[in-house]
């Protein structure tokens, strides 16, 4: 055996022992994500308690003054320091004291806002902000590397980098505030504006996590003048798996993507990584496509990638896994590796990594001539000027290749997609104005509109069993579409409200579950993803939630009024005695119904039945753990108490159709 292997050894080892290895692989011995931090001696909480009730104070007369825009840079202070103390999120004495420090600062904007200045909004530097999510009405942060350069009042435009933090069970906002205070990050470009998102604490910037990268980029969009032209993603160790996840579903959004370590795809990694022995149900496998890479590393030739690995670094898996991928397709990956390195950034690596993102942002993101573009579901599926409408099968590979094959014909060849959109924008269009475009559908001839005197363009295409027409697939017909395609788990990337029941349900058992699960759903998705559900009793929906809400409906149909309105225009039979899906009945006093579905009061939003999230405290331990569980719908037998996987013994499971029907078994 070779010097450098038994050296290799000799640094592997500790880490297969300290990492998330064998003692996180048993899912009835689960440690609580995030531990309880410590406790906080009276007199300081008093101490505390007395800052937030003068904050609290300010932030209502700050609600009635002119620079009330500027609430959420204030009202992050108060709910990083309230959470903290609230839930027993200090976890070192120290954060203690920069409580003291943080509700200073709240203090300070909230009386600079009432005197008619927000000197932070022109600052450079390290600049920590804040914006209103959409998904729960939460203030969220956001920390900024604003450079010198930049002139609040000059015209300029500026590059934008966006850096995605490791895992950080201990993150709190508290923490991530103080460290967005303190902290340049591993890389600060010149004449560069660097985005770090908070993600919503730590789940590798998915779900909830996904959505507050886009909400928090758009606030910076909207605040500073950023090139949308010259926008990266990038990250670091759980930071290098969200850019991967980045990079290969919004491809045609960034100029470049450089991930470094992480995880690209949940199954191999898990093996190496956590020596876990998966033996996943036939849905989750399906449901692995939501957020795994190499399926789709195609996509990357719309987004130039700058992959870095330490040579020693067992999340080197991450970028060998992906650059096999794009080997398979005759691709070649840029890796730069770090030599003789384990879980860091070698500093020669950094100087090679900067000089070539620096080259690729001289030419910034360009219009692509040609498109060619893969998904597995319409929550991601569209890349520049080709947009996805329907596909033959979810969770299934759905691809588009669009060739300009002439100056105003374009050739079209697709797998398993339904409707299509092309879409230029004014001044963007590559046709000759007011000539017809002709199209070329795998050997159908169809004929596009003349491009307008403004240079925009669009035209859209449906597929009529085998034969593509003119024309958007309809509206006002039940099919899946996007944003409106499943599973369960896609309801909590926007707006919803948890809908308690307040009338008595069918079965004892089941109506026990449900309150136990609501109880837990509203824990856990402050615990994980940082906010407070919206709770409202059934009797108290109005027909604005309606509209602007997926309800979330707990209990049965005789529990909760507004799922008894809906219960007869659902695919499943839900009765006081029995659970009808698919030809199979469940005795209904031994289960209970878990779907998501378009609302029938408003087929534009969501219901979901009796579920939030769908991962549970176990995929808390690792990120790529953290997958949607469950598919479109699910009979959970009752007979099983709940645990830190399943929500009961899951009798049956399947996704709807492609027109929100039972598939036939």
């Amino acid at each position: 055996m070779t010097y450098r292997i038994l050296c290799l050894i000799a640094i592997l080892l500790p880490a297969l022992v300290l990492a998330d290895g064998p003692a996180d692989n048993i899912p009835a011995n689960v440690r609580r994500v995030p531990k309880l931090g410590v406790e906080v001696p009276p007199e300081r909480k008093a101490k505390l308690e007395l800052g937030l009730a003068e904050l609290n104070r300010r932030i209502e007369l700050v609600r009635r003054s002119p620079l009330a825009a500027h609430l959420p840079d204030v009202k992050i202070y108060y709910k990083a320091v309230h959470d903290a103390l609230e839930y027993q999120e200090f976890f070192a004495a120290n954060e203690i004291d920069f409580a003291d420090k943080a509700l200073a600062t709240g203090i300070e904007r909230a009386d600079q806002l009432l005197a008619g200045q927000a000197p932070w909004t022109k600052a450079t530097g390290l600049v920590v902000r804040g914006y209103i999510s959409k998904i729960d009405g939460s203030v969220q942060p956001y920390g900024l590397v604003v450079p010198a350069s930049y002139q609040s009042d000059g015209a300029a435009k500026h590059r934008c980098d966006l850096w995605f933090h490791g895992r950080g069970e201990t993150l709190s906002e508290l923490n991530f505030i103080r460290d967005r205070t303190n902290n340049q990050g591993q890389f600060a470009p010149a004449d560069t504006i660097v985005l770090h998102p908070y993600g919503r604490y730590c789940n590798a910037n998915k779900f909830a996590g996904e959505i507050d990268v886009l909400e928090a980029l758009d606030s910076v969009k909207s605040r500073y003048r950023v090139d949308d032209d010259r926008i990266a993603v990038r990250g670091f160790s759980m930071g290098g798996a969200s850019t991967w996840q980045f990079a290969v579903h919004y491809p045609g959004r960034w100029f470049a993507a450089n991930p470094g370590a992480g995880f690209s795809e949940t199954p191999l990694f898990l093996k190496v990584f956590q020596q876990e022995t998966l033996q996943p149900t036939w849905w989750e496998q399906k449901l692995w496509h939501l957020y795994d890479c190499p399926e789709l590393c195609r996509n990357l030739q719309h987004c130039p990638t700058i992959a870095y690995s330490g040579e020693i670094d067992r999340q080197k898996q991450a970028a060998d896994v992906m650059e096999k991928a794009l080997a398979d397709q005759n691709m070649k990956l840029v890796h730069i590796i770090g030599p003789n390195t384990a879980h860091s950034i070698h500093a020669d690596s950094k100087i090679e990594i900067e000089r070539r993102l620096a080259e690729l942002a001289k030419t910034g993101r360009q219009q692509p001539k040609d498109v060619e573009f893969t998904t597995y579901t319409l929550r991601y599926n569209e890349l520049d000027w080709v947009r996805l409408d329907g596909l033959g099968e979810h969770w299934q590979p759905a691809t588009v290749k669009v060739t300009r094959s002439g100056p105003s014909a374009l050739t079209i060849a697709t797998q398993n997609v339904t409707g299509l959109t092309l879409a230029f924008a004014a001044g963007k269009c590559p046709f000759e104005s007011g000539k017809p475009v002709e199209i070329n559908f795998q050997g159908q001839k169809l004929t596009g509109p003349a491009a307008k005197a403004d240079a925009a363009w669009s035209c859209s295409f449906r597929l009529h069993g085998t034969t593509w027409k003119d024309g958007a697939r309809p509206d006002d017909v039940l099919q899946k579409r996007p944003g409106l395609q499943g599973p369960i788990d896609d309801a909590f990337f926007d707006s919803f409200i948890f809908v308690r029941p307040t009338g008595k349900a069918w079965n004892e058992a089941a109506g026990k579950w449900s309150a136990a699960e609501l109880e837990r759903a509203i824990e856990h998705w402050r615990r994980h993803f940082r906010g407070q559900a919206q709770v409202k009793d059934d009797t108290a929906i109005t027909a604005d939630d309606i509209a602007r809400s997926n309800l979330v409906l707990w209990g049965d149909p005789a529990s909760n009024s507004i799922l008894k309105q809906i219960a007869g225009k659902l695919p499943i039979e839900w009765t006081e005695k029995q659970i009808t899906a698919g030809g199979k009945q469940y005795p209904a006093d031994k289960h209970a119904l878990i779907a998501i579905y378009p609302n029938p009061l408003n087929p534009k939003r969501y219901v979901v039945l009796n579920s939030s999230f769908t991962f549970r405290d176990y995929a808390y331990l690792n990120n790529a753990r953290q997958v949607p569980m469950l598919p479109d719908w699910a009979v959970v037998d009752l007979t099983t108490p709940p645990n830190s996987v399943w929500p009961g013994k899951i009798a049956d499971a399947n996704f709807f159709d492609e027109q929100w029907q039972l598939k036939v078994q």
